[in-house]
């Protein structure tokens, strides 16, 4: 199958391009390369990896790609509520509009969207968040990625992915997201402030985004035309409760929680993925063994080039 993958060359598309390489389809990246990232010269080798250095919002580019490939995959994203706020119409432009653009040209062709739990927004203590949960956004984020899923999913023939907080390494690695960021800290600094400690949320290794995406190509027939929560159950946690199984991997590292003092980012909620996994699909990567992962990247390699 043909494949085109916007923002391909991110966290999460480095390491899913590499997968749908392995599963012998033909890949087409579109990515602006903002990052100044290498992520995909490992597989510059592979035939079936076309790259384009280019802007999203350019439309005609965009329509030509569209045009020669069998299936979309937009992972082009402003992500993260302090990016998204920093530029607010750049955030619309490519989280929504770059949507619609890639609506006006596909007609019925299929689209699997990865997107955000973080529309759950606050949650109902003790109660699981299903697709059928009403949707809150809180930050700009949130709320530019529910727009971009109601979008799609007006249409028939597509799927969307409601990914929990992803953690793991990628060759274009993110530190900002929770799991990396702490496990950072704590092998940087050996502590860390907590605020709003308890607050909730689930959580998922990028091998297991890019194995989601995987499941629903390969069984789109029967998936499609439904939102699913892709998530690790057994990883519906809150920060303190994080910070625990950290230590148990680094003794040396102390956690405070501060009574004074907020979190910007307010989710608190926990996720059921049950949805998905009737339909086959399991998790292979436990949190434990993703923090051990980081641990091991972050000992061994000057941690500025992980700079976001």
């Amino acid at each position: 199958m043909k494949i085109l993958v916007t923002g391909g060359a991110g966290y999460i598309g480095s390491v899913l391009v590499e997968d749908l390489l392995n599963s012998n389809h033909e890949v087409t990246v579109i990515d602006n390369f903002s990052f100044k990232q290498h992520s995909l010269l490992n597989l510059a080798h592979n035939p079936k990896l076309f790259i384009f250095k280019e802007d999203i919002r350019n439309e005609d580019f965009l329509k030509k790609e569209i045009k020669k490939n069998d299936l979309i995959i937009p992972l082009a994203a402003i992500v993260g509520a302090n990016a998204c706020d920093k530029d607010v119409k750049l955030t619309k432009e490519i989280n929504v509009n770059h949507i619609k653009n890639i609506l006006k040209h596909c007609q019925t062709k299929p689209i699997i969207y990865p997107v955000t739990n973080s529309g759950y927004g606050i949650g109902i203590k003790n109660k699981f968040c299903t697709e059928e949960s009403p949707l809150k956004p809180i930050s700009l984020y949130g709320k530019t990625k529910v727009e971009a899923e109601s979008i799609i999913m007006n249409r028939k023939n597509s799927i969307a992915l409601r990914l929990a907080t992803v953690f793991g390494s990628s060759s274009r690695m993110r530190t900002d997201l929770l799991v990396n960021d702490f496990v950072l800290r704590a092998c940087r600094d050996n502590y860390i402030v907590l605020f709003e400690s308890n607050f909730k949320r689930n959580f998922i290794h990028i091998k297991d985004v890019s194995s989601a995406i995987m499941h629903c190509i390969e069984n789109f027939k029967t998936m499609k035309d439904n939102v699913y929560n892709v998530g690790l159950s057994s990883a519906n946690i809150s920060k303190k409760e994080l910070c625990k199984k950290i230590q148990k991997i680094l003794p040396k590292f102390v956690f405070m929680e501060s009574k004074v003092g907020k979190d910007p980012d307010k989710r608190d909620y926990i996720v059921s993925n049950s949805k998905l996994e009737k339909t086959g699909w399991k998790p292979r990567y436990s949190l434990e063994n993703g923090i051990k992962e980081l641990v091991k990247i972050y000992k061994y390699l000057p941690t500025s080039i992980f700079s976001n």
